[in-house]
């Protein structure tokens, strides 16, 4: 008895994990242009509990966004490129954000609020976040050594894929990647 149990654990693991790659598979196929830096994990990875500081002064983590998929970005005011990614992230908020999505911005580093404010008030930003990662505790945490970087976490709070840099998160393509995370697909 005690070896059937063990086949049938053995083949249901096997079934898991070539699900998980058909699935991650079925995802790769829809990047193109800056969504090929997209890195989807071949076994995804829990995000830590690590606190950041919401905008309205209170603390969070990433555990408050469980039941939903969210694209997680991390970025500071004195960086270039995050100048030029924001209104992307910005523009798939609005067009994606639903119980289902949600784009969490996280300024990591010394980026105070006022600084914060007048970065997304001169670049035409009003639908993002303003949560701060002073420290850069969750980042550190999280293995976030440059910026922009952007990581997409699952409704189980795991760490499916992340992508270095910044990219046009407005495209079809990162729509596309989006809309098959949220009805499912690409999934195990």
């Amino acid at each position: 008895m005690k070896r059937i149990r063990q086949i049938v654990l053995y083949m249901a693991l096997a079934l898991g994990a070539n699900a998980a790659l058909a699935d991650t598979a079925a995802l790769e196929t829809l990047r193109e242009g800056d969504m090929k830096k997209l890195m989807f994990h071949s076994t995804p990875a829990p995000a830590p509990l690590t606190e950041y500081e919401r905008d309205d002064g209170t603390t969070g983590t990433l555990a408050d966004y469980r039941g939903k998929h969210i694209l997680l970005n991390f970025w500071a005011t004195w960086c270039a490129p995050c100048r030029a990614e924001m209104p992307m992230l910005s523009n798939l908020q609005t067009d994606m954000r639903s119980d289902a999505f949600e784009v969490v911005t996280i300024a990591t580093g010394r980026n105070p609020p006022p600084a914060m404010k007048k970065f997304l008030n001169e670049i035409g930003v009003d639908n993002l976040p303003l949560h701060r990662d002073p420290k850069s505790a969750l980042a550190r945490d999280m293995g976030v050594f440059g910026l922009p970087i952007t990581v997409i976490i699952d409704p189980e709070g795991l760490e499916i894929a992340r992508l270095m840099g910044d990219a046009h998160w407005d495209s079809d393509s990162a729509k596309a990647i989006v809309q098959a995370l949220i009805d499912g697909k690409g999934e195990s």
